[in-house]
């Protein structure tokens, strides 16, 4: 039988609408919550996550996916979970954690997802970059050679510092870790202002700090103009342990931008210590079989994967550079704990402070002896080489018969002399807070 023509044009209308009907359909894998607590959300039915994703539950809050299990997946939740109940609805977003990046981001005080919580309102045009990628290759690398001034007399000389190094600060509570980090911004200040390609951008990642503490450092840094050349990312102690967790990584990738992009940046990450007690505290609530200290078996990895996306490009891939200063908190000077030894096994030397040389007014408290800079010399100033390369010697033998001197009184002139000399260095090398020098004065 023939179709009169408006059937057929019924037909053909009604076969383009059925074949448009399923395209506007958007399928998004749904989960279920079994259990919540602790920050911890266990889910069920979401088969195709990737480990690392980032997932929405229906009251809105964040969370990312780190345990992936037969039944359930085991979810670490970003903010509050007292909004989230059990059979709420969870929903994959498909991208893996990522923040934002770029010549935006300098003079914002942004968390750990990179949103701006300083109130000065949204960001501006800015790229996004992944959270957790790898470090460069071998091939990309180059070695450290040039010098990333500190302003501090006793590091500049003692222990230098090369762009593209790992250098520890490690030591008790209150013995001035936080004060040479903010010493070494406040010094990019002058140099920031000469030439363009040697600026150094810098990124400071404050973990589980008070809020007054970090309120305190922008004050400092913005009355000293200086955080229109810096990033500040915090993850305060009242924030959840995951951006605890995770801020360090943010921070990171914010510097990888300047790296990758033939400029130079400096991260520091205040502290490494108190990550590891929030990845501890995940780690054991999402019920994996804890180590030594209780810390779980790859908190070795956490460390070692971050700093080492601390590098010096090669001059094939733009010789960019992001120089890393984590700063480690010890209990009682003891350099021996787990947490200590794995980060002075990753970095390029450390710069130990003590409770002892604070109190005695030696500030920066820095003790000459245990501090050491792998890869620094290489970096130093030739001029800077010439007058300080006997200096720590001097100091250690100073040191040394400094002990023995407290026995007796009777001492032989050259000896009296090494002491006399050894007290002047000592002297010399202090230098009071937020005060830094430029190289020509130190000299």
């Amino acid at each position: 039988m023939e179709l009169s023509p408006r059937a057929a044009e019924l037909t053909t209308l009604l076969e383009s609408r059925i074949s448009n009907f399923y395209t506007n359909f958007q399928v998004d894998e749904i989960g279920r919550v079994v259990s919540v607590g602790d920050g911890i959300a266990r889910v069920y039915g979401l088969n195709e996550i990737q480990a690392g994703e980032m997932v929405e539950f229906s009251s809105g809050v964040k969370g990312i996916a780190l345990n992936l299990e037969n039944e359930n997946v085991g979810i670490v939740v970003f903010g509050s979970d007292t909004a989230i109940k059990e059979g709420d609805l969870v929903k994959r977003t498909g991208s893996i954690v990522d923040v934002p990046a770029g010549k935006a981001m300098l003079g914002r005080v942004v968390d750990a997802l990179g949103v701006p919580i300083d109130g000065r309102g949204a960001l501006s045009a800015h790229e996004r970059r992944r959270v957790e990628v790898k470090a460069p290759g071998i091939i990309e690398r180059k070695s450290v050679h040039e010098p990333m001034q500190t302003g501090l007399k006793a590091v500049d000389s003692l222990v230098p510092i090369g762009r593209g190094q790992r250098e520890l600060i490690i030591g008790d509570r209150q013995t001035g870790k936080t004060a040479i980090a903010i010493d070494t911004i406040l010094n990019q200040k002058q140099l920031n202002s000469k030439a363009d390609s040697e600026t150094l951008y810098c990124v400071y990642v404050a973990i589980g700090q008070k809020r007054s503490t970090v309120a305190q450092l922008v004050q400092i840094l913005s009355e000293a103009n200086a955080l229109e050349y810096s990033i500040l990312v915090a993850a305060t102690a009242s924030d959840p342990a995951p951006l605890q967790f995770l801020a360090p990584y943010s921070g990171c990738a914010m510097g990888e931008y300047f790296r990758d992009n033939g400029m130079h940046a400096l991260i520091i990450y205040d502290d490494l210590s108190k990550q590891a007690v929030a990845y501890r505290q995940m780690s054991l609530l999402l019920r994996r079989p804890p180590g030594r200290e209780a810390f779980p078996g790859d908190v070795f990895y956490l460390h070692s994967r971050l700093l080492e996306r601390a590098a010096k490009r090669s001059d094939q891939t733009g010789a960019g550079s992001l120089t890393a200063l984590p700063v480690i908190e010890t209990q009682a000077g003891d350099v021996s704990a787990y947490i200590p030894t794995n980060v002075i096994s990753i970095t390029d030397g450390q710069i130990c402070l003590e409770t002892e040389l604070f109190y005695r007014g030696i500030r920066p408290a820095i003790n000459v002896g245990l501090s050491v800079s792998r890869v620094g010399s290489a970096a130093q100033l030739k001029a800077m080489k010439q007058v300080c390369g006997s200096l720590k010697l001097e100091l250690a033998q100073y040191r040394e018969v400094a002990a023995f001197a407290q026995f007796g009184s009777d001492l032989d002139a050259a000896t009296q002399a090494l002491l006399n000399r050894g007290a002047r260095l000592t002297e010399i090398l202090k230098q009071p807070q937020y005060t830094p020098l430029t190289i020509e004065k130190q000299l």
